[in-house]
């Protein structure tokens, strides 16, 4: 009775404390979806809580106006398409042989990997290193350097070992399957959960990756959306208010300020849009494969 009544204390708890999170989650996210499509006075005035007020685009008309945001979402995506298969393919043909029992040297293998993850060149030397191999200003600047993740290939060899048992690669191998055959027959049709949750990580560090565009991509044609929204945001507050202006220019220069406070929220709905479609689609396996790859072993 005792573990029953601390178990239903406990399950409360966490339940207040999940639909707290949800409801500040929720918060933020349909306020600034609402504050994208809302008047610009009503947001800066504060009257915007949840639903719009003084409906209109303005915004998203003049965000989408501009060449260098289609032009962005392409370099994007194909940044996020190309990186993620990269990382993915790099991720699971690590993450096998370390997974499996009778490769001998794996937990040396492992630890030899962890060490990178304490240790760093640092900017400069990353820089330099970018320049000297001939890969500055290429997408492969953006790609390379991470594509591969010693977190990830940790998850990933975990869910293997837990999630696959080991008897069915052997029972492979006495059907006559090559290593790379259990890998690709096997293993890889048995991932679908950690494929998908690599997807999500991979996806989303190549689509915000914002820095290293920054440092290693020189050539306007070839720059990720995120460096194009930050210089459009940068670029509608540049508005300044002199106290010798006209009454009328200082009505024209105080629009202009709250018209970047609302572009600032469309930007962030655009920026983020791609995966709060995509999302929902994969939840059901994010969430077995984080806590498989996570938790088991």
């Amino acid at each position: 009775m005792v573990k029953g009544i601390k178990d239903l204390l406990f399950d409360t708890v966490i339940n207040i404390l999940a639909f707290m999170l949800l409801a500040v989650v929720l918060f933020a996210l349909i306020f600034v979806l609402s504050a994208s499509l809302s008047d610009p006075h009503m947001v800066v005035t504060g009257k915007v809580v949840l639903l719009p007020k003084g409906f209109n685009l303005d915004a998203y008309s003049s965000l989408l106006k501009q060449a260098d945001v289609w032009i962005g979402y392409k370099n994007s995506l194909f940044y996020t398409l190309i990186g993620t298969s990269i990382n993915l393919f790099l991720t699971m043909m690590t993450a096998y042989p370390l997974s499996r029992k009778d490769f001998k040297g794996r937990t040396l293998v492992t630890v030899i990997f962890m060490i990178t993850m304490y240790f760093s060149g640092g900017m400069i030397s990353s820089f330099l290193l970018i320049k000297n191999i001939g890969i500055y200003n290429t997408l492969w600047a953006l790609i390379l350097p991470g594509s591969v993740s010693v977190y990830n290939i940790i998850i990933c060899r975990t869910y293997m070992q837990s999630s696959i048992p080991f008897e069915i690669q052997e029972s492979g191998k006495i059907d006559g399957c090559s290593n790379f055959g259990v890998f690709f027959r096997i293993v890889l049709p048995l991932s679908g959960p950690i494929i998908a949750v690599l997807t999500m990580f991979f996806a989303l560090a190549h689509w915000n990756d914002y820095f290293n565009a920054l440092l290693y991509i020189s050539s306007r044609n070839k720059y990720p959306l995120q460096l194009f929204l930050a210089e459009i945001l940068v670029r509608s507050q540049q508005t300044s208010i002199d106290a010798m202006m006209s009454e009328e220019e200082l009505i024209a220069a105080q629009r202009q300020a709250d018209k970047a406070e609302l572009l600032k929220y469309a930007l962030v709905v655009v920026a983020s849009l791609p995966f709060m479609v995509v999302y929902p689609l994969l939840q059901k396996y994010f969430v077995k494969g984080i806590m498989i790859g996570a938790i088991k072993g």
